[in-house]
């Protein structure tokens, strides 16, 4: 087909006004440049200005040079125009619906990195799988934790790491909501620290505290540090020598110095003491029950100053990232027929301290006395033989050897039976 005047007459007009625009055609409709050069593909404009539908344009080389023309690299892309190297006034690159402006400055368009999976990725805040405000990171939208996930504070099944925990305490191997838990992997190496009385500390008739034979309950992973000392409540047992035999206007023996015994401050120590992973085991009751400050028996502790201890060592623990677990005194062999009644003062104040700081209550109270009578301890046939005297000492509040054993057995049961870390590592 011969080239029309009407054409001719477009090109100089074209080349007059510095902006190259394909002069002539072939039969097929495919441009060509000034060269006569057939063109098949997307166009590219040097220097000059491409107008050119998706799938073929215009290629110019050594063109004119536009005046205030757009550089457009790749022809028209789906949705917009593509800015590359060049200025983009309220363009945007469109890419599957998703806009990009890459290489050069937007003007009332939108700078972004590329697309998002879930959400949109913005460079200056962060967003991976989720929306990014003010360049917090998210991932799945919500809050990474490594080996659980933390929610409200809890986690379970793992230690949360490089995440933020919201509500809580980061726990270490097993569920809790608002505290900090010891191991419960059954493998972590763990200290399990001790402090009670006599049923504890094993001044029986036959060294018989419950916790001498605790260690016994556990695979080689766990230590047990017992601290527990014969005749001691809660007050003396921290303040050992200080407590005198004053009562002050609240009915209370005054401690003075009011500072702690070296066997507390063992547990504090940063270096030696609690460590994140362990537990602390605490038992009182028995001789707190006293009610004088006179010589010798300086052992009174009031239900709220009770109270208070308890929550002053738990919180403790807690702040070296132990587990505090309170345990309610172990009943005397007390029987009605063939059962063994509970029979232990402060029980009621152990427990409302551990609802009170969130701490786990093992109630060996009632489970010493249900344990009696499984074992046919009632009626008893006197502490010096039969099952109870193999038990129990003459005085029916401490234990034989055999006897300790199978408290800390029970002792352990309840860990298990109450989802505690520690009963992880129980193997007796």
């Amino acid at each position: 087909m011969k080239t029309s005047l009407f054409q001719v007459f477009a090109c100089v007009f074209a080349l007059t006004s510095s902006l190259l625009i394909g002069c002539s055609s072939n039969d097929s409709g495919s441009p060509t440049g000034p060269s006569g050069g057939s063109l098949g593909g997307a166009a590219t404009a040097s220097g000059g200005v491409s107008t050119g539908g998706a799938g073929g344009a215009i290629t110019s080389s050594g063109g004119g040079t536009s005046n205030g023309g757009t550089l457009a690299s790749g022809g028209q892309a789906q949705g917009g125009s593509i800015a590359q190297g060049g200025a983009a006034s309220g363009g945007k690159i469109t890419t599957g619906g998703t806009t990009s402006v890459t290489g050069g400055a937007a003007t009332g368009g939108t700078l972004a990195g590329g697309s998002s999976t879930g959400g949109a990725v913005i460079t200056g805040g962060v967003s991976t799988g989720g929306a990014a405000t003010g360049g917090r990171t998210t991932t799945g939208g919500a809050t990474s934790a490594t080996g659980g996930a933390a929610s409200g504070g809890k986690t379970t099944g793992g230690t949360a790491s490089g995440g933020t925990v919201t509500g809580g305490t980061v726990a270490v191997g097993d569920a809790a909501v608002g505290r900090v838990l010891g191991a419960s992997d059954g493998k972590t190496p763990v200290k399990v620290w001790m402090a009670g009385d006599s049923t504890m500390s094993g001044s029986g008739c036959d060294g018989g505290g419950w916790g001498t034979q605790f260690a016994s309950v556990f695979n080689s992973s766990v230590t047990v540090v017992n601290s527990s000392v014969a005749g001691r409540s809660i007050q003396t047992w921290l303040y050992d020598p200080n407590v005198t035999s004053t009562m002050d206007a609240n009915g209370e023996c005054i401690v003075n110095p009011k500072t702690y015994n070296p066997r507390w401050t063992a547990m504090l120590d940063a270096n030696t003491g609690m460590k994140p992973g362990d537990y602390l085991f605490i038992e009182f009751g028995i001789n707190d029950a006293t009610t004088t400050c006179e010589p010798g028996k300086t052992r009174h502790v009031g239900s709220a100053l009770f109270q208070t201890y308890l929550t002053t060592m738990a919180q403790a623990a807690t702040d070296r990232g132990a587990q505090p677990i309170f345990l309610t005194s172990m009943s005397g062999l007390q029987c009605s027929g063939s059962t063994a009644q509970p029979n232990r003062a402060f029980g009621p104040e152990t427990k409302a301290a551990g609802a009170a700081d969130n701490v786990e209550v093992i109630d060996m109270t009632t489970i010493s006395a249900a344990l009696y009578t499984s074992l046919g301890l009632c009626p008893s046939s006197g502490v010096t033989s039969g099952a109870s005297g193999a038990f129990f000492c003459n005085d029916t509040t401490h234990f034989e050897k055999a006897g300790a054993l199978q408290i800390a057995q029970a002792v352990a049961k309840a860990l298990k039976d109450q989802g505690i870390g520690l009963g992880a590592y129980v193997v007796n």
